[in-house]
């Protein structure tokens, strides 16, 4: 271990102060407003335009092998949508939470559809909040307590 790393026993890479966010959605105009909001309270992010490439970003994809699998997180927030083509929120969610190295990274859903069964079922299945779209800086606000660095 290095001197870089052993400063820090927690799971997720260091960026200093500005946490790093993973907003995934298929929506262009919808990505866009979420890194706008996240960049206005001094985050990192980087955006995905559906679930698989959240996935091959995170290191989590089927078809990489596994010696360039991470040994830490590279984010400290994943935001998605629900509504996704491919893969949905919630089988990313399921995808994160089964990863030993990213299960711990809290993930947010968003959604434009208030329905109960499916807010329930996200936050069983281990999501730290469930917003309704569109995303407003209010939201955001309450967020600020997982983009906090974990020890």
């Amino acid at each position: 271990m290095d001197a870089a790393s052993s400063s820090s026993s927690s799971a997720v890479m260091d960026y200093g102060d500005e946490p790093h966010v993973l907003a995934v959605d298929d929506n262009l105009i919808d990505r866009k407003l979420v890194e706008k909001l996240l960049k206005s309270f001094s985050c990192r992010v980087t955006t995905a335009e559906n679930g698989l490439r959240a996935l091959e970003y995170l290191g989590l994809s089927d078809d990489q092998q596994t010696s360039h699998k991470p040994t830490v997180s590279k984010v400290n927030l994943i935001i998605t949508d629900y509504c996704m083509p491919g893969m949905t929120g919630y089988e990313l969610l399921k995808k994160v939470k089964q990863s030993s190295i990213l299960k711990e990274v809290p993930v947010v859903i968003m959604s434009s559809e208030n329905i109960p069964t499916r807010i329930n079922k996200c936050l069983e299945e281990g999501a730290k909040m469930f917003i309704l779209k569109p995303l407003k800086q209010s939201d955001v606000k309450k967020l600020r307590c997982y983009l906090k660095h974990r020890s």
